[in-house]
């Protein structure tokens, strides 16, 4: 098995927030190509695609409320906010759903970006943002507001609580806000404050995120074809099922079962804890 085939297992078991990550990365790539960067080192993006608070550009633009939750400025920009993302995701995905997830981080990014427009409409200020610290952000308070006291063990410090870490990073996003990228620091604050919201009316019994779902769903299931049902000639006389049907039967269960040990596998100690022979069965059973 090839690094190519490696990552598309990789990308098909990792769940929703490894997929995430790997959108992101793919986003990272296609600037790479497509958007040199600037005089400041950082990637010229197209008012299509990041988020400017110019009413005129982001009211014919909508989509730009969710496109620059996916692109960064900068190879740093990038490692830093996947970095969080990844240790976030764990944290949520402990205690929540993947749907919940994915809806969280599209809505708290959208939401981020109308507060960071606003902001910077009502102070006659201009600008633009991209990056996912927004949505990071809220997935990171979501999983704080749920279990804050939550033991967390960091390298070179120890155990500490989850809500000591969002403090930390909320305090600086604050001491920060006036200083250069205010309006990041805006997008971050928002995204955070959508997160607090999202598990307070989650514990009311509002989940905000099945808004997404069903969205998502509708498209999936709009263009999915229909299976075709082929004529079938009806024969009176029943035959009973020969030997080798169930000789098929039990084999299925047995390979359904190998996939089902090899997952628990990853669940317990991760992927790469995989032989070569079980990443290779896993990817041709995929297929």
């Amino acid at each position: 098995m090839n690094i190519l085939d490696d990552l598309k297992l990789q990308y098909k078991i990792g769940g929703i927030a490894l997929r995430v990550i790997y959108w992101n990365i793919a986003c990272f790539l296609i600037s790479l190509v497509f958007f040199w960067p600037n005089f400041t080192g950082a990637f010229a993006y197209p008012n299509w695609l990041e988020l400017s608070s110019d009413p005129t550009v982001f009211l014919f633009r909508p989509w730009t409320f969710l496109t620059y939750a996916f692109f960064h400025a900068s190879f740093l920009h990038l490692l830093f906010n996947m970095m969080v993302l990844n240790f976030s995701s764990q944290l949520f995905l402990t205690f929540f759903t993947q749907k919940q997830y994915l809806g969280l981080y599209i809505l708290s990014a959208i939401f981020a970006g109308v507060v960071f427009a606003l902001s910077y409409y009502f102070l006659d200020y201009a600008g633009s943002i991209v990056g996912a610290s927004a949505a990071i952000m809220a997935i990171l308070v979501a999983a704080t507001t749920y279990q804050p006291l939550m033991n967390v063990r960091l390298l070179l410090i120890g155990n500490v609580k989850l809500w000591h870490i969002t403090a930390v990073i909320l305090i600086l996003d604050l001491m920060q806000l006036r200083l250069e990228n205010m309006g990041g620091h805006i997008s971050h604050l928002a995204g955070a404050l959508f997160g607090f919201i999202y598990i307070k009316l989650l514990q009311n019994g509002s989940d905000l995120s099945i808004v997404i779902s069903r969205t998502l769903d509708f498209f999936a299931n709009l263009f999915k074809k229909s299976p075709s049902t082929p004529f079938k000639k009806v024969h009176k006389n029943y035959q009973k099922p020969t030997e080798k049907s169930t000789s098929r039967i039990v084999t299925k269960d047995k390979t359904q079962q190998q996939i089902d040990e090899i997952l628990d596998k990853i669940s317990q100690s991760g992927y790469d804890c995989l032989t070569k022979e079980e990443k290779e069965f896993l990817f041709k059973a995929g297929k």
